[in-house]
């Protein structure tokens, strides 16, 4: 009879999102193998790198181990890369913890002993189905237990497919770090002074350049899934004809997050199709949620839901230009032309601005080991040298992200691309908020 996990999809599809992209194997279950460390340690040594899970009524807890089990031994330690990790109740995100630690392993229990003191450690006894958790791990974690509880069920899965390197491992610890570190400045984040309580921001880029895209991938990190909310285009017809204004719920307390995109119509080098140029003065101020383009006439007032007064809370605080990255060193001078007399317009409105490159071939390339700042290589890249000279855009305001599409996982990697275009697009859009008149 087959043995099946007690893992949900969401749970294991997360874990695969943690570590890259791998496969698990289940070796051990309790309920059918025995509740014996001997039973578990049979099974699992010299199975390679392992995630051994506990299921509790709270809260579900993993450890993950680089390289095969410990031999059994009741004096012996082996120092190992390893990790922890939860799943609280109700969140889709995964808690981890970077810790480094040794592992012991009895007959009795399988003990990790945490290197930042020698009184945080966490033990297993199969056998009284009893799990010790640190309180260390307790607060960066989020376990909703008591320090020793019982838990309902224990299984360890090989890790296949996971390159057996530290160094591996660490920058998917560093970026795992870094990727939480910006979700939470952005979670925190409010306008400037409050002079507003959300921020819009406007996207603007050719046919083709994936704006929906963006947004939808924007939505999913938030949203802890993929989700594809706007509807995206072909590279060649844009299917964006309603000015759509979009607002992103956080999916730790289900509240709106104080930033909205707005999506508009894609431009296009003949006149007549796709986005009017005489609308943007309009958008930049009066625009109102689902305003149905129309690229042969600009935007009249006589439209039923037309904001005649707008208040500083209606106007786009900071446009993101988007382009397909491989497009910037060939585009038509019409095409040219055209973003030329866009930008005009929004510097006469004095609105923030940035630039966003898609469609990244390898996100992993792009970031330095510190996953703060591009490689000097892609900054010097003629593509983002193409966009500074058409656009006059500064070099620092020039970001590279690679989008969600057509992938059924996420990726901590194209996570900090994304939230740190975000973060930039935030302080672009205080700039302006600070700059405006005393008024």
């Amino acid at each position: 009879m087959a043995v099946t996990t007690a893992l949900t999809w969401n749970e294991e599809k997360s874990l695969q999102k943690l570590l890259g992209n791998v496969s698990l194997r289940l070796l051990y279950k309790s309920s059918v193998h025995g509740n014996r460390i001997r039973n578990m340690h049979n099974r699992c040594i010299r199975q390679g790198s392992t995630i051994t899970m506990i299921y509790h009524p709270k809260n579900i807890f993993g450890i993950f181990m680089l390289g095969h089990y410990p031999e059994m031994s009741e004096s012996f330690r082996e120092p190992n890369t390893s990790f922890c990790f939860s799943f609280p109740k109700n969140e889709m995100e995964t808690m981890a913890a970077f810790l480094n630690s040794t592992s012991e392993i009895s007959d009795d229990q399988l003990v990790f002993q945490f290197s930042i003191s020698p009184y945080q450690y966490l033990s297993l006894d199969l056998y009284n189905r009893i799990i010790v958790i640190p309180k260390l791990l307790v607060e960066k974690l989020g376990v909703k237990s008591d320090l020793g509880s019982r838990f309902l069920e224990c299984e360890v899965f090989r890790v296949e497919g996971i390159k057996d390197d530290a160094g591996y491992i660490n920058r998917i610890k560093r970026a795992t770090q870094h990727r939480n570190s910006l979700l939470a400045d952005l979670r925190a984040y409010r306008p400037y002074a409050d002079l507003v309580s959300e921020i819009c921001i406007l996207l603007l880029g050719p046919v083709g350049s994936r704006k929906s895209s963006f947004f939808n991938s924007v939505k999913s990190i938030f949203q802890g899934h993929l989700t594809h909310q706007a509807i995206v285009g072909s590279d060649v017809t844009s299917i964006t004809e309603q000015y759509r204004i979009y607002s992103i719920k956080d999916v730790k307390d289900g509240k709106s997050l104080p930033f909205m995109l707005c999506d508009s119509m894609g431009l296009d080098e003949k006149e007549g199709v796709g986005f009017y140029v005489a609308d943007i003065p309009h958008i930049l101020k009066v625009v109102p949620d689902r305003y149905q383009f129309s690229p042969h006439k600009p935007i009249t007032p006589k439209h039923p839901t037309f904001i005649t007064s707008p208040s500083l809370k209606d106007r786009i605080h900071c446009v993101a230009y988007v382009f397909d990255i491989n497009s910037t060193d060939n585009l038509s001078s019409k095409m040219v032309a055209k973003f030329k007399q866009v930008q005009k317009e929004i510097l006469n409105c004095s609105v923030a601005h940035v630039a966003l490159l898609t469609k990244v071939n390898n996100c992993y390339a792009v970031l330095q080991d510190n996953f703060l700042k591009m490689n000097k290589s892609m900054i010097s890249q003629s593509q983002i040298q193409n966009a500074n000279k058409m656009l006059g855009i500064p070099l620092s305001n020039i970001l590279v992200v690679e989008k969600y599409a057509s992938e059924r996982e996420m990726d901590p990697l194209k996570d900090i691309l994304i939230l740190t275009a975000l973060k930039q697009m935030f302080q672009a859009a205080d700039d302006f908020l600070e700059d405006l008149p005393l008024e």
